[in-house]
């Protein structure tokens, strides 16, 4: 409590030109942040190019708090990559194993994924009714890997 009082106390006694001079300071940080996660978004072709593992579903390949950087691109998926998929109704992101790859007559290619840590496949995961991913669900490519 005595943290938020002294701040409060020290704003009080800035002169207008030096608060002033903090707020501006304040947005110029955190629109940079914003441009530089917008970039990201465009480089990588991703909605979400950092995402933070959650689960112990990966492991040992990855653990809980590992940071992952991701890129979708265009190129067909194949069974090994680790790719990061949303389900509809569901909000945080999921990191697992592609383990089969189904290629259809008209080009769309569906996975099914798993964790390495999971014994069955993750078709319990998905929607009702929802056999495979496909490129809408599928956020990114795990590309790198950050270990705290």
């Amino acid at each position: 409590m005595n943290v938020v009082t002294d701040t409060i106390q020290s704003l009080r006694s800035m002169r207008k030109r030096q608060l002033a001079h903090q707020v501006i300071n304040l947005g110029l940080i955190v629109t940079s942040a914003l441009m530089i996660w917008k970039s990201l978004m465009v480089i990588t072709h991703s909605e979400s190019p950092v995402v933070v593992v959650l689960s112990g579903s990966m492991e040992p390949a990855f653990q809980r708090g590992d940071i992952l950087f991701l890129w979708l691109g265009n190129t067909a998926f194949r069974v090994g990559e680790i790719v990061v998929f949303k389900i509809e109704g569901r909000d945080i992101p999921i990191v697992h194993r592609v383990t089969k790859v189904h290629e259809k007559h008209d080009g769309t290619v569906d996975v099914l994924t798993k964790g390495d840590n999971n014994d069955v496949d993750d078709r319990g995961l998905y929607a009702p009714d929802q056999r495979w991913l496909n490129k809408k669900h599928i956020i990114g490519r795990a590309v790198g890997c950050e270990t705290l």
